[in-house]
């Protein structure tokens, strides 16, 4: 077979009457929120751990105003040795939990739409979302003040939290590509 015949492979492809790129990115999503979900019950096995990467300035997002401040856009947190009370709740549509930023507890509440990317670098997982769009900053929307509130019992302090880049973790063409 020469090069020159058409193999059928470069035709341009016709747009899809069925939205797959939604479908693939709700599996995707659902694949973060059961991990999530399951370290929520059972905790972090081995030497997995999550980078949670989000829009702080999406609706709905409740961080502390100092951490608004110093990551007006996006923020990535780690969730590995020092996090509490980590919930997945879908009836709501957010993910909380409590991390501590320079020695100060805070509870995170984090919609599912604001997420950009979830990571295990462990298993090398690396998942990218698409955020729908949404006016800016003055239309933010706080949760409600029960939904944020700190555990009644107190607990230790946990270390710093850390924000970190995915950079580390995405995939490069191998260096004959580049």
């Amino acid at each position: 077979m020469s090069n020159d015949q058409d193999d059928g492979m470069d035709m341009e492809l016709p747009e899809s009457l069925l939205p797959y790129d939604e479908w693939v990115e709700d599996a995707y999503r659902e694949v973060m929120l059961r991990a999530i979900e399951h370290v929520s019950t059972e905790g972090l096995p081995g030497d997995h751990h999550f980078y949670l990467t989000f829009l702080t300035n999406y609706p709905g997002v409740d961080i502390p105003s100092r951490l608004r401040a110093q990551y007006p856009h996006d923020m990535t947190i780690v969730i590995q040795h020092q996090f509490w009370d980590l919930t997945v709740d879908r009836e709501r549509g957010f993910v909380s939990v409590g991390l501590s930023f320079g020695g100060i507890g805070s509870t995170l509440v984090i919609p599912f739409g604001a997420i950009t990317a979830f990571a295990d670098p462990y298993v090398r997982m690396a998942l990218r979302f698409n955020v729908e769009e949404f006016e800016d900053e003055d239309e933010i929307v706080e949760a409600p003040a029960e939904e944020a509130s700190t555990p009644e019992t107190p607990k230790p302090a946990p270390e710093e939290g850390q924000v970190v880049s995915l950079d580390a973790f995405r995939k490069r063409p191998p260096e004959g590509n580049r």
